[in-house]
């Protein structure tokens, strides 16, 4: 985030915080811009994609766009400009065109599956840093989408928000555990079973005990989306369907 400078009584100089997106797509100043936000988010990403977000960096970019690292800067402030960018620019990738079906939940859970899609695609982004209000032209299309999901329920609207932040959560520490899944070797999920196993059986854990023979059988290769979605379900159900009094909702609401 850049600081714009206004001028302030007495000649002297203020500064406010301007986002990217109040910034010209292209370079303004100096020669005729010869790059745009899209083509740096472009780069960024690929960058992103193929050695993680530590290979984003504004000299990296500058030298897959064959320009300066200073020149960077009339178009983004910092790398935290750059990180808005990619995470909206893939926050563009989950479908918002599916049409919703009236029930909350069962919509929220299908948007979070679509966003953990995106978030399997580009597993760099659950580590980008989580800012409240890290929203670009397609996270607001997104929020929206999600708000409109929940239309039906009359919860406030500030209690909705953190819903959908939640949601948010969920659906990247799955993609992230996911990811490091996928990482592990069988030789290495095996020691690990076979650790909890002689350890619970020793009788100090008589509810971890109890647990793990309810899963017994249970394979570690096991496809994790239906995990996803019955978590997603239980917590959503709990969150979107609370029994909150008419009252205390439209108390809420007006605050």
């Amino acid at each position: 985030m850049e600081r714009q400078r206004t001028e302030e009584a007495g000649g002297r100089v203020a500064q406010e915080p301007v986002t990217v997106w109040a910034r010209a797509g292209r370079g303004a100043r100096g020669p005729v811009a010869a790059h745009s936000h899209a083509e740096l988010t472009a780069v960024a990403v690929e960058l992103a994609d193929q050695g993680g977000l530590s290979a984003v960096s504004m000299r990296q970019v500058a030298k897959e766009l064959g320009t300066g690292q200073a020149s960077l800067y009339r178009y983004v402030s910092g790398r935290d400009d750059l990180l808005d960018l990619m995470t909206d620019a893939v926050t563009g990738e989950i479908d918002l065109d599916v049409p919703l079906h009236g029930d909350p939940v069962e919509d929220l859970v299908a948007l979070a599956a679509r966003a953990k899609a995106v978030h399997l695609r580009h597993p760099w982004l659950s580590d980008v840093p989580p800012e409240p209000l890290r929203l670009g032209p397609r996270g607001m299309d997104f929020l929206e989408y999600a708000l409109r999901a929940m239309a039906p329920v009359r919860l406030p609207g500030r209690t909705k928000m953190e819903i959908v932040a939640l949601m948010s959560a969920l659906v990247a520490q799955f993609a992230r555990a996911e990811t490091q899944v996928g990482r592990a070797t069988t030789d290495r999920q095996a020691a690990q079973a076979a650790y909890l196993t002689q350890t619970a059986s020793h009788g100090d854990h008589p509810h971890v005990a109890a647990a793990m023979a309810d899963h017994t059988g249970a394979d570690p290769a096991e496809d994790p989306q239906p995990l996803f979605e019955r978590t997603m379900h239980r917590v959503l159900t709990g969150l979107v369907l609370v029994d909150i009094p008419v009252a205390e909702a439209d108390e809420e609401t007006e605050t």
